[in-house]
């Protein structure tokens, strides 16, 4: 006799839903390009880093500690939107390590979907994950980070970066403490997609 107990996802059982977009979002510091690069190896997604979209003259100012401008992120949120939606329609699966701090923004990102309706998140193409960890926590992987050199990104935008973050409870934002190890965080991320696939497919029937 089958036992009744639901079987526990694990990384090998992640979902592989075609034409997907999972974002990483979060503020600087707190692991979107590793935890995102671990989840797309487990997913089998391509990974796309924001960063890389951002125009030279964005980079300048935030490595002079000048915070961008709504018509700084722009250009730069339709640019990801344009190569995610190319994903979304060929069928394939991407993860995205973007900040994506304020509403707006998912929404410009939202719109890659090309079935997408305003509000209409639990059946969009782009999904969002929000790493969380304190202040003090982000402050010092950041000035550790700018030690190194390997990042243009200076501590000193991070609180500015804290005030713009902006999410409404109504989006569905899976959210996860960035302060785990990122095996645990890519684990929780894989486990609660797939417990939300399973349930929306059962409500279906």
């Amino acid at each position: 006799m089958p036992s009744s107990d639901r079987e526990v996802p694990t990384l090998d059982m992640a979902p592989k839903k075609k034409g997907e977009v999972i974002v990483i979002m979060g503020v600087s510091g707190a692991g979107k390009t590793t935890v995102g690069q671990m989840l797309g190896k487990e997913m089998k997604y391509k990974y796309l880093d924001a960063d890389d979209f951002h125009s030279e003259s964005n980079k300048e100012k935030m490595g002079k500690g000048i915070p961008l401008t709504d018509e700084d992120r722009m250009p730069w949120l339709e640019s990801l939107r344009d190569a995610t939606k190319e994903h979304i329609v060929n069928g394939n699966g991407v993860i995205l390590g973007c900040s994506a701090l304020k509403k707006q923004y998912r929404e410009t990102l939202r719109s890659s979907d090309p079935d997408y309706k305003l509000g209409s998140y639990e059946t969009s193409a782009v999904s969002f994950v929000l790493l969380e960890a304190p202040a003090e926590v982000l402050s010092v992987r950041l000035k550790k980070r700018a030690a190194e050199g390997t990042h243009y990104m200076p501590a000193s935008l991070l609180q500015s970066q804290l005030d713009l973050l902006k999410i409404d409870e109504s989006e569905g934002i899976l959210r996860v403490d960035a302060t785990l190890s990122p095996q645990s965080i890519v684990k929780t991320i894989i486990i609660s997609i797939f417990q939300f696939q399973d349930s929306f497919h059962s409500s279906q029937c």
